[in-house]
């Protein structure tokens, strides 16, 4: 039976990137965001009609409880069950401000939708995934978060975003133990520069940072990048190091003199 993956902020970047990865790998995909369908389906069926997957497009906000049962609702009604969980939804701060001026409403938002909204969408996949193996013991199911290495990497121009993916850190650590007896591994992949929408804006600061050594391998990564280690992850490659993160920031946060 082939396997499905929901793959959240899939409309576009890194999230685009990873679906169709796991579409090239034989997955079913579905894919959440806050999207137009009319911008949105268009691309994903160009994508899956390339390689032979069926797709599913999901209009969810993360934050909203009831969106994310009925979205899990969708993609079994489709699928038959869902294999693999890509919590890749995540927002920067609309403004970048120092952590003195930053605001209650900039800090809720990006918590909620970076941390909390994923927090709860693995809870009921979880359950569901359990639910799976008690009526298919051959089921394995696997679930990887999309933090950054903002997790560690202080920016105090954005420090809602630091603390959101450093939630995501510990977020991984909490479902790995509480999923570890199962077999269903839960990883974190932490991605460095990424050209996408989201560092569009700052480019012009980053490729200076990255000529002037900031990065090791001296290039941004690309959506790509992330979803190569994707696919390793959704296949089954790394069964035995659930918890793991793994860095894909081109050697950025190795400790230098």
């Amino acid at each position: 039976m082939t396997k499905s993956v929901l793959i959240t902020g899939g409309g576009r970047g890194i999230g685009f990137g990873i679906a169709e990865k796991l579409a090239e790998a034989g997955f079913n995909i579905a894919i959440c965001d806050v999207l137009p369908e009319a911008e949105t389906v268009p691309k994903i069926n160009q994508m899956v009609s390339c390689y032979g997957a069926a797709a599913l497009y999901c209009p969810c906000d993360v934050t909203d409880s009831v969106a994310r049962e009925n979205m899990l609702n969708r993609i079994i009604s489709r699928f038959g069950s869902l294999d693999v969980l890509v919590n890749n939804a995540g927002v920067a701060p609309k403004a970048r401000t120092d952590i003195t001026e930053m605001t209650e409403e900039s800090y809720d938002r990006v918590m909620n939708i970076n941390l909390k909204g994923p927090f709860f969408l693995t809870q009921l996949v979880a359950r569901h995934m359990l639910e799976q193996q008690k009526n298919n013991p051959d089921f394995t199911g696997c679930i990887i978060n999309i933090g950054s290495i903002s997790a560690t990497v202080a920016s105090i121009s954005r420090g809602e975003y630091c603390l959101s993916k450093a939630g995501i850190g510990m977020m991984t650590s909490l479902w790995a133990v509480r999923l570890a007896e199962t077999g269903i591994p839960v990883y974190e992949i932490r991605p460095g520069i990424i050209k996408t929408d989201m560092t569009a804006l700052v480019k012009d600061k980053y490729d200076k940072l990255i000529s002037d050594g900031l990065v090791p391998q001296k290039r941004w990564g690309y959506p790509e990048d992330i979803a190569k280690a994707a696919a390793m992850l959704a296949r089954g490659d790394l069964a035995y190091s659930t918890g793991q993160v793994i860095q894909v920031d081109g050697g950025m946060t190795i400790a230098r003199l």
